[in-house]
C-alpha cells in the first residue's frame, strides 16, 4: 500500500512477487481474529452486548390454536427453533444443532411443529416434524412429508387437511402435494425445469395457487391456481414482460376463494384482488410510493398493509369495502389509515383473530421490539426477551445524490467524535434485491464505535424506490450499482463528511460481490476492500449454485452464460483480479450454496498467482452465513480488524 492512499503506515509485509511459472498456493493466508477490538473495556462490552444479548423473531401462531406459537431465538448462542404456549405462558427449545435453524411454522391445529433440516446450513434438505408439547428423548423427528424429495425450499402451505410443499433441484421446481395423516407418499402436482414455488391454499383446500416462470423469467413470476382434485389449470395471470405477479394469500373467510395478488403493472408494488374462477379482478388504488406487501383481516373485511419506502416500513389498514370488480380489472379506492405503531422502522407484522396488530420495529439506534396494538389502540410490548436490552446505538440520517440512474438515497451514521473526514465504511447490502432500513443493526453499530462513518447506499437494484428503480440493473449487474455507489462517495467527500483516502468496501452476499468489483473496477477510489460469501468468479459461480439463483442469473443478464458469455465476464469480480490494488479480506462459509466456495477459490489464486496485492481468507464452517453467535461475533471482528490494520488506524481508538 502506498501513502498516495493516505495510509499512515504500512501494516502488512511486502508481498513477494510469484513466479508465472509456479502452481497456484494450495492455501491462503488466514486473517487472524482479534482477542478484542478496543481498548476501554466499556466499549469492548458493549459492542459485544449488542451480539450477545437474547434475539427473538415475531412469535406467529397456529390458525386453529392461537395461544399456540413459534419464534426464532439465539437464547443458547445459536440462532433456533423455539415454542411458546401463551395458555401457560411456557417456552421450550424445539431444535439444537451446531450451524443452527431459522425455519419453522405450525399446523393450524398447532399440535405439532415443523422445522427445516439442513446439513450445516447448506440450505438443502427437507422438512420434519415434532410434537409441540416435544419428543421422548429417544425419538427424532420425523419426515413431515413422505416421498418428496429433499432439495431447496420452495415454498410451503400446510392446510387443515393438506400440506403442500415446493422443493427446488438441478432438475427444477416440484410442488407436491399431501394427504396429513395419511401414510401414503405425496403426489406431484405440478414439476417444471423453470424456477417456480408454492403461493397459498385457499380455506376449502380446493384451490391451489403457484408462481411459476415458465416465460423464462424468474424475476418477473406468473400466477396458476390449479384444482387440487384433479390438477386442472383453474386460472393464470401473466401481466408480460417485466411485470411480476406475487399470489399472497387467499381470503381466510369459509366460501371465499378470492386471491389476494401483488402486482407492478404501473411499475411499482401493488395490490388486487383475484377470483381465479370467476376471472373478475379488483385492483386495489393505494396512493403509495415504493412497495407494499399485505394479508387479510381474519374477518376478510380489510387488509393490513405494510408499506417500504426510502429506508422506512409503516403499517395500514385497509378497509376493502364494496368490491365491484369486472374481469378487467376495476380500480376502486377503500378507506386507508395509518396504524398509530410504535415509532421505528416497522419488521413483520400480522393479525390475531381478536384483531390485534403483533408487530417488531426497531431504528438504527433502538433495538429491535415485540410489541402488539390492540383493537382499541393501546400499543404494549408484547414479549421482552430474558436477559439485558442491547446497548443503543447512533441514529442515521438520510442522503440524497443525484446520480447517473436519478436520485440515490443513502444512510449515514457517524461517530459522535468523527470530527473532519473520518475513515468510512461502504456496507453494500446483499440481494440485490432488498434495502438498507432505518433498523437495529449490531454490525452497523460496532463499525461507528470503531470510529468509522457508516454509509449505507441504495443503489439501482434496491426495492423500496419502485420497479423500474429494482429492474435498472437487468443486462448490466453490477457496474450499474457501483456507479451510483460513486456518486454517493463522491458527494461525501465534497461535503466532508468522509475521507476519499479512506474509504473501506464492505458487504455480504451480492454486497460482498460488489465489493470485490469495486476493488478491480474502481481500484482508486477504495483503500480496502472487504467480502464476505461474495460472487467472485461469476462463471464458476453460475455452475455450481442452486438451480433457483441460476434461474435469478438468467433472468437478470438476459440469458446463460453459454449465450451471453462477455456479458457475464464483464461482471465478474475475477476478470478485474489483476486491477486490485488495496488489501482485501474475503469470508467464506464452506457449505454456501449460493455463493459456492470453489468460485472464491479461483479467485484468491488468482490473487495469490499475482503475489504483489496483500489479502486474508477467512472460512467457517456454516453456509451463506452462520447463525452462531460466537462466529457472528468473530467475523464481524475480523473484518473491523482487518480494515484497520489496513488503515493503520489505532486499535483502541474511541467510538460514538
Amino acid at each position: 500500500m502506498g501513502h498516495d492512499r493516505g495510509v499512515r503506515a504500512d501494516p502488512f509485509p511486502a508481498p513477494v512477487p510469484a513466479d508465472p511459472g509456479a502452481p497456484a498456493p494450495a492455501t491462503h493466508p488466514v486473517s487472524p481474529v482479534p482477542q478484542r477490538l478496543f481498548d476501554d473495556d466499556a466499549t469492548e462490552q458493549r459492542w459485544r452486548a449488542r451480539f450477545t444479548a437474547v434475539r427473538m423473531s415475531r412469535p406467529s401462531w397456529a390458525w386453529d390454536a392461537p395461544d399456540r406459537t413459534v419464534y426464532v431465538s439465539n437464547g443458547s448462542g445459536t440462532s433456533e427453533i423455539h415454542v411458546w404456549d401463551r395458555a401457560t405462558d411456557t417456552h421450550r427449545q424445539v431444535t439444537a444443532r451446531r450451524s443452527g435453524t431459522h425455519a419453522a411454522v405450525l399446523p393450524p391445529d398447532g399440535e405439532t411443529v415443523w422445522w427445516f433440516d439442513d446439513t450445516d446450513g447448506d440450505e438443502f434438505g427437507h422438512w420434519v416434524s415434532e410434537p409441540f408439547a416435544g419428543l421422548p428423548d429417544s425419538d427424532e423427528p420425523h419426515v413431515a412429508v413422505p416421498g418428496a424429495e429433499d432439495g431447496y425450499p420452495a415454498g410451503l402451505h400446510i392446510g387443515r387437511e393438506l400440506a403442500v410443499l415446493g422443493t427446488s433441484t438441478d432438475s427444477g421446481t416440484t410442488i407436491w402435494l399431501h394427504e396429513r395423516g395419511s401414510s401414503g407418499p405425496a403426489r406431484v402436482v405440478y414439476s417444471h425445469v423453470e424456477d417456480a414455488g408454492v403461493g397459498s391454499l385457499s380455506e376449502d383446500e380446493t384451490l391451489l395457487a403457484i408462481h411459476h416462470s415458465e416465460h423464462g423469467d424468474s424475476r418477473h413470476p406468473s400466477i396458476r391456481v390449479l384444482d387440487v382434485a384433479t390438477g386442472d389449470v383453474v386460472g393464470e395471470l401473466h401481466d408480460g414482460p417485466g411485470k411480476g405477479l406475487a399470489p399472497l394469500v387467499f381470503s381466510p373467510v369459509p366460501g371465499d376463494q378470492r386471491l389476494l395478488v401483488g402486482h407492478e403493472r404501473r411499475f411499482r408494488e401493488e395490490l388486487l384482488i383475484w377470483d381465479p374462477v370467476s376471472g373478475a379482478e379488483t385492483e386495489l388504488h393505494l396512493d403509495l410510493p415504493g412497495e407494499v406487501f399485505a394479508d387479510f383481516y381474519p374477518d376478510g373485511t380489510a387488509l393490513l398493509v405494510g408499506h417500504t419506502h426510502a429506508a422506512r416500513t409503516r403499517l395500514f389498514r385497509y378497509a376493502i369495502g364494496a368490491t365491484g370488480s369486472s374481469a378487467g380489472g376495476t380500480r376502486i379506492d377503500a378507506a386507508l389509515g395509518e396504524l398509530p405503531v410504535a415509532p421505528g422502522c416497522v419488521g413483520s407484522a400480522e393479525v390475531r383473530p381478536d384483531g390485534t396488530v403483533e408487530y417488531t420495529c426497531s431504528s438504527a439506534a433502538t433495538p429491535s421490539q415485540i410489541r402488539a396494538l390492540h383493537p382499541d389502540g393501546t400499543d404494549r410490548l408484547l414479549l421482552v426477551p430474558p436477559g439485558e436490552r442491547p446497548p443503543s446505538s447512533s441514529p442515521v440520517r438520510d442522503v440524497w445524490v443525484d446520480g447517473p440512474g436519478g436520485p440515490v438515497h443513502a444512510l449515514v451514521t457517524s461517530p459522535q467524535d468523527a470530527g473532519t473526514a473520518p475513515p468510512a465504511v461502504f456496507v453494500l447490502h446483499g440481494g440485490p434485491h432488498a434495502a438498507d432500513e432505518d433498523r437495529f443493526d449490531p454490525a452497523r453499530a460496532t463499525w461507528v464505535e470503531a470510529g468509522f462513518v457508516v454509509v449505507e447506499v441504495n443503489y439501482r437494484g434496491s426495492t423500496g424506490y419502485g420497479s423500474a428503480w429494482r429492474d435498472a440493473i437487468e443486462g448490466r449487474p453490477g457496474l450499474t450499482e457501483l456507479a451510483d455507489v460513486a456518486a454517493v462517495q463522491d458527494a461525501l467527500v465534497a461535503d466532508g463528511t468522509v475521507d476519499r483516502a479512506r474509504c473501506v468496501a464492505d458487504g455480504w452476499s451480492w454486497g460482498g460481490y460488489l465489493s470485490l468489483l469495486a476493488a478491480g473496477v474502481q481500484p482508486d477510489r477504495w483503500a480496502v476492500a472487504v467480502a464476505g460469501v461474495p460472487v467472485a468468479d461469476y462463471l464458476a459461480a453460475y455452475a455450481d449454485e442452486m438451480e433457483q439463483l441460476r434461474s435469478f442469473d438468467r433472468a437478470l443478464f438476459g440469458g446463460s452464460p453459454e449465450e451471453l458469455p462477455d456479458r457475464y465476464r464483464e461482471a465478474s469480480p475475477l476478470t478485474y483480479v489483476d486491477r486490485v490494488r488495496v488489501p482485501v479480506l474475503v469470508l467464506a462459509g464452506e457449505n454456501d450454496p449460493r455463493c459456492p466456495i470453489r468460485q472464491i477459490d479461483n479467485y484468491l489464486d488468482a490473487l495469490a498467482a499475482r503475489g504483489d496485492v496483500h489479502y486474508e481468507v477467512t472460512r467457517f464452517d456454516a453456509g451463506h452465513g452462520s447463525l452462531v453467535v460466537t462466529d457472528q461475533l468473530d467475523l464481524v471482528a475480523t473484518e473491523i480488524d482487518f480494515a484497520r490494520r489496513a488503515l493503520a488506524l489505532t486499535p483502541g481508538r474511541r467510538g460514538a
